[in-house]
C-alpha cells in the first residue's frame, strides 16, 4: 500500500479503519434492535452539527430502498438480489417536511467508532450530529441536474451527507448510494447491520477492488433507471432533468465514478475526491465528456499513485487536476467538520480548519458541476485565486 487511497478500507473521518475491524463488524445487528437511544452523557453534550448548506433552496430527503430483481448480490449470492440504499437530498419548498434526518442510527455509529479509543458516548454524539435537510419536504418547483454521490469503499453513504445537502440547497437533485456488503455502518431494512464482505474480500487478495469499482457501475446504472426510467419513482421523476447527469465520489467512490462514466454514456460530468483508479480508464478516454480529479496534499503529478497520472492522460474531455494544501485523505468527507466537536477524536497536526476544508471540496465540486450541468461559468475552475490559496492546480504534459 503506497499511498493512503490506494488499496485501503476507508473507514469513516479521521479513523483508519483496518481489516480486524472490518472482521468485528461483520456480525449483523437484527432489525429490532433499539437504535434510537442515547446516552446521558450525550444528551448533556453540545449537539455536533454539520456546515449549514450555502445556497438559496431549503433541502428535503428521502430514502430509497432498492432491490435489482436482475442480479443476484455479488458478494454474498445467498442473500439474493442486489439491493441498495438510496437518500435522495433535494431543492424544497421552505418549511415543509418533517424533523432532519438523523445522522446515523447508534448501531451504525458504534460500528464505526468500534475500537477507535474514544471515550464513552462518543457514538451517541456521533449518531445524532445535526444535519439540515427536512424528511420528506414537498419538492421546490422546477425540474433540476442529478448527481450522484458515491461513498468511500468500508462507510456509509452518509459520510457524504454535507456535500448533498449543500448542492441540494444549490439546485440539485443528489443520490447517495449506500451498496450491500461494502459498509460496516449500514442498516438495511428488516436485515439489519449487514457486514463489510467486499472489505474482507479485497483486503485479502480473494477479489481485486476493481470488482468493486465495476460493481458500482452497475449499481448506479439501475439507480438511473429507477429515478430517470420509463419505470422511474415518481416522486423524483417530475423534478430531475434526466439530460443533465453527474457523478462525484470519495476514494473508490471517485473511482467509481470515471468507471461508471465508462459503462454509462448518460452521466455527463464525474468528479473524483482522492480515489485511486482501480478500474483503468478506456484507452479512448470518456467520449469528450468532462472530469475533475481533486486530491489531497501531496497526490499530485508523479506521486506514489500512478493511476492518477494514467488517467489524466486518457481523459478526452475538459478537466482539471487540483490539489489543496492541508489535507489528507478524510477530508473531502463530513469528518474535517465532526472530529473537532467529537471529544478525543484525533485532528491531524496542521490540517486545514474543518469548516474551511468544507467549503472548499462544496465550492469546487458545485463550480464543476455548474460549468457542465448548468453552463454557468465559475472563474475558480480557470486558475489559482487569492480566495483560495490552498487549490493548486496541476497541468501535467
Amino acid at each position: 500500500m503506497t499511498r493512503t487511497r490506494r488499496g485501503a478500507v476507508a473507514a469513516l473521518l479521521a479513523l483508519s479503519m483496518t481489516l480486524p475491524l472490518v472482521q468485528a463488524a461483520t456480525a449483523a445487528v437484527p432489525s429490532g434492535t433499539d437504535t434510537t437511544a442515547v446516552s446521558a452523557a450525550a444528551r448533556k453534550a453540545a449537539p455536533v452539527t454539520l456546515s449549514r448548506p450555502t445556497g438559496p433552496h431549503s433541502v428535503g430527503v428521502s430514502t430509497l430502498h432498492l432491490t435489482d430483481p436482475s442480479r443476484t448480490d455479488p458478494w454474498v449470492p445467498s442473500a439474493g438480489a442486489r439491493e441498495l440504499l438510496v437518500s435522495v437530498h433535494h431543492p424544497a419548498r421552505a418549511h415543509t417536511g418533517g424533523r432532519a434526518e438523523r445522522y446515523l442510527s447508534t448501531a451504525e455509529a458504534q460500528a464505526l467508532t468500534e475500537g477507535s479509543g474514544l471515550p464513552p458516548g462518543s457514538a451517541d454524539l456521533l449518531a445524532g450530529t445535526r444535519s439540515w435537510a427536512r424528511q420528506d419536504a414537498r419538492p421546490a418547483k422546477g425540474r433540476f441536474p442529478l448527481v450522484v454521490l458515491s461513498p468511500g469503499f468500508g462507510t456509509t453513504r452518509k459520510t457524504q451527507t454535507m456535500l448533498a445537502e449543500d448542492l441540494a440547497s444549490r439546485g440539485y437533485v443528489v443520490a447517495s448510494v449506500d451498496h450491500a456488503f461494502e459498509s460496516v455502518a449500514t442498516e438495511f431494512p428488516r436485515r439489519g447491520l449487514l457486514p463489510c464482505v467486499a472489505c474482507r474480500k479485497t483486503e485479502s487478495g480473494e477479489v481485486p477492488h476493481a470488482s468493486v469499482t465495476e460493481g458500482r457501475a452497475r449499481d448506479v446504472s439501475f439507480v438511473l433507471d429507477r429515478l430517470t426510467g420509463p419505470g422511474a419513482v415518481r416522486k423524483y421523476a417530475a423534478m430531475i432533468d434526466a439530460s443533465r447527469i453527474g457523478m462525484v465520489g470519495h476514494s473508490i467512490g471517485g473511482a467509481s465514478a470515471a468507471s461508471t462514466m465508462a459503462a454509462d454514456p448518460r452521466v455527463d460530468a464525474g468528479a473524483n475526491m482522492d480515489g485511486s483508479f482501480f478500474t483503468p480508464l478506456p484507452r479512448e478516454g470518456l467520449g469528450g465528456r468532462p472530469f475533475l480529479l481533486l486530491g489531497a496534499e501531496g497526490s499530485g503529478p508523479g506521486s506514489s499513485d500512478a493511476s492518477w497520472d494514467e488517467a489524466w492522460q486518457r481523459l478526452d474531455g475538459w478537466k482539471r487536476w487540483l490539489t489543496v494544501t492541508g489535507t489528507q485523505h478524510s477530508t473531502f468527507s463530513d469528518e474535517p467538520v465532526l472530529a473537532p466537536q467529537i471529544p478525543g477524536w484525533p485532528v491531524a497536526p496542521g490540517a486545514l480548519p474543518g469548516h474551511r476544508a468544507a467549503e472548499i471540496t462544496r465550492t469546487y465540486v458545485a463550480a464543476f458541476l455548474d460549468r457542465h450541468l448548468k453552463a454557468v461559468h465559475r472563474p475558480v475552475l480557470d486558475g489559482p485565486t487569492r480566495a483560495n490559496p490552498e487549490v493548486v492546480f496541476h497541468t501535467p504534459r
